[in-house]
């Protein structure tokens, strides 16, 4: 990993290091220091996990909590200053679980490219350790334990990155439109590369630009600006509070343009090469991208009347109420081919809401 790596890394994390090792041992894998000496990142990964929860929780406490000081009706000689949440604990910790649970963080490791940098030994390498999803797990939580050590534990440093890299409040409100993970996808998709993100402290004031694609004024006081970049689209500008609420306001301004231009993607462009020994994946990957529900697997055996053992395998998408069946003589094989059969039928049929 050289210095135009490591500098690529800092604008993706949204994080600039001053101790610049610390960033790549937190790529550096236990096979690779046994191998060659050095320190690895396990000690990171579990300072990284540590400060995960606490930003998680600060988040959840920010978005749903507030004291009564603040409400409209509060009366200081009758009233209890307290500190109310919006949910209790049970609904709270359903979230924060959502937030830090190992599909969300191997998923953006995926979306921002950061898997390939990763430095492993000569085991890792040929077992493709690297796209196994505690490895990718463990390289975003090693990330922000080197921003936590190099920042010496700064929690706003370490909740902006956090807010940059995996965009919470997408996954808080799952239901509504991811706008900064769908240009993204779009980009990675017809690019191969992230859109060119840059932040600035917001002038306060508009100024017109007909380069930008969206023309609109910031709502209420701002602290930041931001600009979305994609090559031969155009530059969207986002204002907010914060650095992600700037990002996602110039990623709808993306999205919208897309949009209006019948430029996005269908479930159809997510899959480049569909393959019965890559259907499994696939079909998971078209899952964590939310087009339909985690597949469900479901297998028995018998024997032919020769003797030779038999596999089916039943492939089934709940929420989309449509099962596949595949038999071959192994179990392995039966689920390959129950799972490419169900990934036609979704790449011919599925309908978007």
């Amino acid at each position: 990993m050289d210095r135009e790596d490591l500098s690529k890394i800092q604008k993706v994390i949204g994080y600039d290091f001053k101790n610049w090792d610390l960033l790549q041992q937190a790529f550096i894998r236990r096979s690779y220091s046994k191998e060659n000496g050095g320190e690895n990142n396990e000690v990171l990964e579990f300072i990284g996990d540590k400060a995960l929860e606490l930003v998680a929780v600060k988040i959840l406490t920010e978005e749903f909590g507030s004291f009564a000081s603040e409400w409209d009706d509060y009366n200081s000689n009758e009233d209890c200053n307290e500190f109310v949440s919006e949910y209790q604990e049970n609904k709270l910790s359903e979230i924060k679980k959502r937030l830090v649970e190992k599909d969300t963080l191997a998923n953006c490791i995926d979306n921002l490219g950061l898997a390939e940098y990763l430095i492993m030994g000569k085991g890792d390498w040929k077992n493709n350790v690297q796209d196994s999803l505690s490895v990718k797990e463990d390289l975003f939580e090693a990330i922000l334990g080197a921003i936590a050590v190099d920042s010496d534990f700064d929690i706003k440093k370490l909740q902006d990155s956090v807010e940059l890299m995996l965009n919470p409040k997408a996954l808080i409100y799952e239901d509504e439109v991811n706008y900064i993970q769908e240009v993204q996808d779009w980009a990675l998709k017809r690019t191969g590369k992230l859109p060119e993100r840059e932040f600035s402290h917001s002038p306060g004031f508009y100024t017109m630009n007909p380069f930008f694609l969206n023309t609109h004024t910031p709502t209420g006081s701002t602290n930041y600006m931001c600009t979305v970049k994609i090559e031969g689209v155009g530059t969207a500008v986002g204002y907010g509070v914060s650095k992600v609420m700037a990002h996602e306001d110039a990623a709808k301004g993306i999205y919208d343009y897309l949009e209006e231009k019948g430029m996005l993607h269908s479930i159809q462009d997510e899959i480049d090469e569909p393959s019965v020994d890559m259907a499994i994946n696939q079909l998971e990957i078209l899952a964590r991208r939310g087009y339909f529900e985690i597949p469900t697997y479901e297998a028995e055996d018998f024997y032919d009347s020769d003797g030779n053992p038999v596999w089916i395998v039943r492939c089934t998408i709940p929420d989309l109420g449509y099962r596949c069946e595949a038999e071959a003589t192994s179990k392995k094989q039966a689920k390959k081919e129950a799972a490419y059969k169900m990934l036609m039928y979704v790449l011919e049929n599925y309908e978007e809401d």
